[in-house]
C-alpha cells in the first residue's frame, strides 16, 4: 500500500546536526527528544524517526513501544511547517502496522490527519496523510470517523492534485471508504464521477488501476450509472477496452460493464451507441480467459431483469454464451452456463440456448471437474422446466445416462439438479420409461438419506413423479427407499415435507407398497402432522387418505370406517379398534400369538377350492412341485370332484412344510360358496333396495338368523366363537367359520359380499360390538323423477332386511346410540 508511485521527496537541510549523530544514537533518545522546546531538534528527530521506521516492521514496533506515537501525535499541530511536515511523515510510514494503527485509533488522529489535507499545506504533507489515512480506512471505525469528521470532500479534492503520489493514496483511501454504501452515497453527491475519470488517462497504471477499482464499486448503485453515461464514462470503459496497450486493465474496465449492464437505463444507452455490439464483439474475439469469465458473469447478473434479456437476446448474446462453452477453461465453463441458467428467463432466448446449446452441455456432463458439473446440470435444469422440445432435445442427445450419472456427484447442487433434470423429463412417456429403465428408484435413495434439504426436496419430488408406476414403486420398495422417504417425513423443512408427504401419497397406491409405508410408521407421523395446524398441509392429509384406503385393515382398525368405495379383498382382517399409539400388527405377526381370551381377529381370504394347491405350489420350490405333480399322476386320472378335493387335503400340508419363514393365511372356500350363492340369488334381483333386503336375510341366516331384541343377551355368540377359536388353535379366524355372528361379524360379512357382487355400502364400527352397514338408495317421486338419494341402515340382527333411515330413532337405536 504504501509503495510510492515516484521517488520520496528530498530530505530537509542538515545543517545543524549531523546526519551520523543522530543515527548513532539509540531510538529511545530520539524519541526523548521530540519533547524538545527547540524546532530544529523536533524536525531533526523526526526526519531520524522516518528513517529509522522506514528500515522494517520491528523498527516501528519498536518506536511503538517506546512511546513515540504520543509524542508525535502533540506534533501534528505544531506551528512550524518543517516539524508537522516530518511528523506526519513518521505517521504514514508507522501506520503500515497494525498495533500501530490499533493505538493510531485510541488516539484519535484522523481528524488531525484531515486537517492536514487543506489546500495549503505542502505536497509531502498531503502524501503522508493520505497514506495514513489510506491504511487506517481498511477498519470500520474509521471509516465512519473520517465520514463524520468530513474527510471525503478534501480527498476527492486530491484527486486532482499535480503530485502522484497524493492521487495514488486519496484513491486508495476512498476506494476503502466507498465499501460502505453510505460513503457511496456521499462521494455521488460529491462529483466524484469526473476526477475518477480523468485518472483513467493517468501515466501511472497502478492510478489507473484503483481508478477502475473504485469506479466499480460505486458502480453497483443505479444513480451512480446514470451519472457513469452521462459523464460519458461508458465511452471512456469502452475505449479501454479497445486499446490492447492497456489489456492490463481490460479485466476492470470490464466489471464496471458488467454493473452497467444491469441497469435497462443504462444499457439502452450502449445499445443506442452502438456500445453493446462493440463489447460483445471484443469479448467474442479475446482469449484472456479471465475476460470471458468476468463477461459471462456480467451477463449473468444482468439477465435477471426481464428488460434486458430482452436487449441482451436482440443483440445474439446466446451465441456468445455458446462459443465460451467450448474454451478450455473450466472457469469458463462454469460461467457460461450460469450465465445461460439466468438468460433461460427469456423464452426466445430458453430456445435458441436449448437447441444449440443442450449438446454440448451433455458432454460437459463428463467433466472431472465437480463445480463445472454442477453449473451445466444446472443449466439444464433451467432449460428442460416448461420446455418440453428441451426436455426431448436431451434425450436426442443420450443425455438421459450423464444426467443420472451426476446422482453420484460430489456436490449437493449438482445432485439436486440432476434430480430437476429427470423430473422435468419424466413428464414425456418415452423418456419416463427410459429413465425407469436404468433403475432411477435405486438411484434416489441416495439422495433420500442426504442431509442436505434442497437434495431431500429434490428427490421426494422425483419419487412422487416416477412413483406413478407400478414397477417403479416395486422397485422403491425392493431397494429399501421407502424407509428413507419416510424419515423425511419428519423433516423440520417445510418444502421437503410437504413433498415427502406427496411422495408417500403417490407411492401408497398399490397395497404392497402402502402396507409397507405403514409398518414402516408412515400413518403415525402423518396423523401426528396432521395434528399441527403450522405442519399439515394437502398432501400429508391426502397421502394419509391414501394410505388408509390401501390398507384397509389398518383404517378399519383406526377408524373404524371403510367407504362404498373401498373395497375389502382377500386379505383383510379385522383385528378391532387399535388404541391411540398402539401399534399395528401384520396378520402374520398375529399369528404367531398364543391362544387368548381376547377379541378374534376375522379374517378374509375367499378363494376357489381348485386354485389353492396350483397357488401354493407356485410358492415354493421346483422340488416340490415336482414331488407334487409326481403324487398327482400316482392318483391316475379322471378323477371325480370329490377326489380332486380330497388330493387337495393331501397336497396343502406337504407344500406349507416345504415353505419357511412365510406364513401363509388359510382359505376360506365357504365364504367363497357363499359368494357364489350370493351372486346366483342376489344379483338377478331388479332393484338395488330388493338386493340389499336379500343380502341383510342371507347373512343374517348364515349368522344365527334373526333375534329377538329382547333376547339379545342369551344370544350366545361368545361361547360359539371360543370353541371355533379352540378347535382352529388360533386367534385368527376365517369370517364363513362363525355361524352365530353378532353385529360386527354380520356387518362385516355383509361388506365383503356386497363389494363382491357389486352393492354399494360403508362399513362403520360403533361401541359395544356394534356395527352397522350404511347404504344409499335412490327413491321414484309419484310422478316418476328421481329423488336424492336416501341414507339407510341395514338391519341385519333383529329384522334382517329392514332400512332404517339415517338419523331416525329407530337407526340410533339399532347403532346402541
Amino acid at each position: 500500500m504504501g509503495k510510492k508511485v515516484k521517488k520520496e521527496s528530498e530530505s530537509p537541510p542538515k545543517d545543524v546536526f549531523d546526519p551520523l549523530l543522530i543515527e548513532s544514537k539509540t531510538p529511545a533518545t530520539v524519541v526523548l527528544m521530540l519533547s524538545s522546546p527547540e524546532n530544529e531538534v523536533l524536525a531533526k528527530a523526526c526526519d531520524a524517526l522516518y528513517k529509522f521506521a522506514s528500515k522494517g516492521d520491528e523498527n516501528k514496533v519498536t518506536l511503538l513501544g517506546l512511546g513515540a506515537l504520543e509524542h508525535l501525535y502533540k506534533l501534528l499541530s505544531h506551528e512550524d511547517p518543517l516539524v508537522r511536515r516530518n511528523a506526519v511523515m513518521v505517521f504514514g510510514i508507522m501506520a503500515s502496522n497494525n498495533d500501530v494503527r490499533k493505538l493510531l485509533r485510541e488516539l484519535d488522529v484522523t481528524n488531525s490527519l484531515i486537517s492536514q489535507l487543506a489546500p495549503e499545506e505542502d505536497v509531502v504533507i498531503h502524501e503522508f496523510a493520505t497514506l495514513c489515512l489510506a491504511y487506517m480506512a481498511v477498519e470500520y471505525t474509521t471509516k465512519v470517523k473520517i465520514f463524520e469528521q468530513g474527510g471525503l470532500e478534501p480527498l476527492i479534492r486530491l484527486l486532482g492534485s499535480p503530485d502522484p503520489d497524493v492521487q495514488k493514496n486519496s484513491l486508495e483511501c476512498i476506494y476503502f471508504l466507498v465499501q460502505d454504501f453510505q460513503n457511496r452515497a456521499a462521494v455521488r453527491e460529491l462529483n466524484i464521477i469526473p476526477p475518477l475519470l480523468g485518472l483513467l488517462e493517468s501515466e501511472y497504471p497502478v492510478i489507473q488501476s484503483l481508478a477502475l477499482q473504485t469506479l466499480e464499486v460505486i458502480s453497483k448503485d443505479r444513480e451512480t450509472r446514470i451519472l457513469l453515461g452521462e459523464n460519458k464514462g461508458l465511452d471512456c470503459l469502452l475505449n479501454i477496452l479497445e486499446n490492447n496497450e492497456l489489456s492490463d486493465l481490460h479485466i476492470k474496465a470490464l466489471a464496471v460493464l458488467g454493473n452497467c449492464l444491469e441497469d435497462v437505463h443504462t444499457l439502452q444507452q450502449i445499445q443506442l451507441t452502438g456500445g453493446l455490439k462493440k463489447l460483445l464483439s471484443f469479448l467474442e474475439v479475446s482469449t484472456v480467459p479471465d475476460i470471458q469469465k468476468n463477461a459471462a458473469k456480467a451477463i449473468t447478473k444482468a439477465a435477471y431483469d426481464s428488460e434486458i434479456q430482452k436487449i441482451l437476446h436482440w443483440e445474439e448474446v446466446e451465441k456468445f454464451l455458446l462459443s465460451l462453452l467450448e474454451i478450455n477453461s473450466d472457469e469458463v465453463k462454469v460461467a457460461a452456463s450460469q450465465a445461460i441458467s439466468a438468460m433461460c428467463e427469456n423464452t426466445d432466448s430458453k430456445c435458441v440456448l436449448g437447441l444449440q446449446g443442450i449438446p454440448q452441455l451433455v458432454q460437459l456432463l463428463s467433466s472431472d471437474n465437480e463445480e463445472v458439473k454442477e453449473a451445466v446440470v444446472t443449466a439444464l435444469t433451467n432449460l428442460t422446466t416448461a420446455s418440453p422440445r428441451n426436455a426431448s432435445v436431451i434425450a436426442e442427445s443420450e443425455g438421459i445416462v450423464p444426467v443420472m450419472n451426476t446422482l453420484n456427484a460430489q456436490r449437493d447442487g449438482a445432485i439436486s439438479n440432476a434430480i430437476a433434470v429427470l423430473t422435468n423429463l419424466s413428464l414425456q412417456e418415452p423418456s419416463r420409461v427410459s429413465i425407469q429403465s436404468h433403475g432411477i428408484m435405486s438411484a434416489l435413495v441416495g439422495p433420500l438419506r442426504s442431509t442436505n434439504s434442497q437434495v431431500q426436496s429434490k428427490a421426494a419430488f422425483a419419487v412422487a413423479a416416477f412413483g406413478c408406476d407400478a414397477d417403479a414403486r416395486t422397485e422403491l420398495r425392493n431397494v429399501g427407499g421407502l424407509g428413507p422417504l419416510v424419515e423425511l417425513l419428519h423433516s423440520k423443512n417445510e418444502e421437503v415435507r410437504r413433498n415427502a408427504c406427496w411422495a408417500v401419497m403417490v407411492c401408497g397406491s398399490d397395497e404392497l407398497t402402502a402396507v409397507e409405508l405403514c409398518r414402516l410408521g408412515a400413518l403415525d407421523i402423518l396423523e401426528e402432522i396432521n395434528l399441527s395446524t403450522k405442519r399439515k398441509n394437502k398432501f400429508s392429509e391426502a397421502a394419509l387418505e391414501k394410505l388408509l384406503d390401501n390398507n384397509l385393515s389398518q383404517k378399519y382398525s383406526r377408524m373404524g370406517y371403510l367407504s362404498s368405495s373401498n373395497i375389502i379383498t382377500n386379505g383383510f382382517y379385522d383385528c378391532g379398534q387399535i388404541k391411540h399409539g398402539g401399534k399395528f400388527l401384520s396378520l402374520e405377526e398375529l399369528s404367531k400369538q398364543e391362544l387368548t381370551d381376547r377379541r378374534e381377529i376375522i379374517f378374509i381370504n375367499a378363494k376357489p377350492r381348485e386354485n389353492i394347491v396350483v397357488q401354493k405350489v407356485q410358492d415354493v420350490s421346483p422340488s416340490v412341485s415336482e414331488r407334487s405333480s409326481r403324487e398327482k399322476s400316482r392318483k391316475g386320472k379322471g378323477k371325480k370332484e370329490e377326489e380332486k378335493s380330497k388330493e387337495v387335503i393331501q397336497v396343502t400340508p406337504t407344500v406349507q412344510e416345504e415353505i419357511s419363514s412365510h406364513w401363509l393365511p388359510p382359505p376360506d372356500f365357504i365364504l367363497m360358496d357363499y359368494i357364489n350363492d350370493a351372486s346366483k340369488t342376489i344379483l338377478p334381483l331388479t332393484t338395488t333396495r330388493e338386493q340389499v333386503v336379500a343380502l341383510a336375510q342371507f347373512v343374517a341366516e348364515k349368522m344365527g338368523g334373526m333375534v329377538v331384541r329382547e333376547q339379545l343377551h342369551n344370544f350366545c355368540w361368545e361361547l360359539d366363537m371360543s370353541e371355533t377359536e379352540f378347535e382352529l388353535k388360533s386367534n385368527i379366524v376365517p369370517i364363513a367359520k362363525i355361524k352365530r355372528g353378532t353385529f360386527y361379524h354380520r356387518a362385516l360379512l355383509f361388506k365383503v359380499i356386497a363389494d363382491r357382487i357389486g352393492i354399494g355400502c360403508s362399513l362403520v364400527r360403533g361401541k359395544y360390538n356394534r356395527a352397522w352397514n350404511e347404504v344409499q338408495l335412490v327413491e321414484h317421486s309419484p310422478k316418476g323423477l328421481l329423488l336424492p338419494p336416501q341414507e339407510y341402515v341395514v338391519d341385519l340382527m333383529f329384522e334382517p332386511g329392514r332400512l332404517l333411515k339415517q338419523g331416525s330413532a329407530k337407526a340410533d337405536q339399532y347403532k346402541c346410540i
